[in-house]
């Protein structure tokens, strides 16, 4: 196990005006010897050790700081703080640049990567930094939110508002967490994961399960063990509200704008048969970006494909990867 590290930003504001007088980011430094340096930063639900990082394959030769979203319970969160009401990730971009800058010491980095809302982070990193960046790899992850998207994630988001044992903390004080409601959540959520072709094809069978009740009771009970309610509505929220159109410093405020804006040389990576994060859009999006490689997926694994759910479909994504970065002149 990677010990975790935190690192302290005093008198931090958020982008609603709350500032937090100690906010805090974790997150981990491997190969820190390395002279080109990665990156990487978590997804919905996702916390620090469980992050697909790369750094024994396609970024075995970059020193990769692995950073914690806030929200996600490890960095700053509405579990262990005076959390602000809406969290964007303009937030957490612009306490990842002082991590890496004030903390480690970096004046820039070879290579931005995410997953998910990791990839709309970097993202956004690739539009509020430019200079900052010089390769960002996003998978499965769109740098707008789409409508659809959005509609989806009301579905778990309500079932868990409206469980019986959910108690809104801003409204009334509450120490219990709703289990039944995180229950909930996880059932509404777990059949967007993977895809209809993956249920089809049983595909739960080859992580041991012998049945789709089996592969349910742990991906929508145990799989939410450890976490809280209100921060998985917190980065929920940040994940609907996701724009990289928001984050232009100045000037054009639109999509195609933020877009064409980008210096960095980019690797989308949708999976083809993901169901909220589109290969469509990126296809959209690549015809824009300056500088930029599509790569789909070719799996039934859909979005939990880029996650590392899947060891073929990690193979795959760590041989693009390298490839992608063994181009630079």
């Amino acid at each position: 196990m990677t010990n975790i590290q935190s690192f302290e930003i005093r008198d931090f504001a958020f982008e609603n005006g709350t500032v937090l007088p100690s906010a805090k980011l974790c997150y981990f430094d491997l190969n820190p010897e390395r002279s080109k340096t990665a990156l990487v930063i978590t997804c919905f639900r996702g916390r620090l050790q469980q992050t697909l990082n790369f750094a024994d394959g396609a970024l075995k030769d970059h020193r990769v700081v692995v950073v914690a979203l806030f929200g996600n319970g490890e960095s700053s969160s509405p579990s262990n703080s005076d959390f602000p009401d809406a969290l964007r990730y303009t937030d957490c971009v612009r306490a990842q640049k002082q991590l890496l800058t004030s903390h480690l010491g970096l004046q820039s980095v070879d290579v931005v990567l995410g997953f998910s809302m990791g990839g709309q982070c970097t993202y956004h990193w690739s539009v509020m930094y430019p200079e900052f960046v010089r390769n960002a790899v996003i998978i499965c992850s769109s740098a707008r939110t789409s409508k659809h998207n959005y509609q989806f994630l009301e579905g778990p988001k309500a079932a868990l508002e409206n469980a019986v044992d959910y108690v809104d903390k801003s409204l009334a004080p509450s120490s219990s967490e709703p289990s039944r409601g995180i229950r909930a959540f996880g059932k509404a959520y777990s059949a967007w994961l993977t895809s209809a072709e993956w249920f089809d094809e049983e595909q739960y069978k080859s992580l041991g399960y012998e049945s789709l009740e089996a592969w349910d009771r742990d991906i929508t009970f145990k799989g939410y063990t450890g976490w809280e309610a209100d921060d998985l509505l917190a980065m929920l929220h940040m994940w609907q509200a996701g724009d990289i159109a928001t984050a232009v410093p100045t000037g054009d405020k639109t999509l195609e704008a933020a877009l064409s804006s980008i210096k960095a040389r980019v690797l989308l990576m949708p999976c083809q048969t993901d169901q909220y994060f589109r290969p469509d859009a990126n296809e959209r999006e690549s015809r824009l970006i300056p500088d930029v490689t599509l790569e789909i997926i070719p799996s039934i694994w859909g979005h939990v494909a880029g996650g590392g759910a899947s060891p073929v479909d990690t193979e795959w994504m760590d041989g693009k990867i390298s490839a992608f970065l063994g181009q630079i002149s």
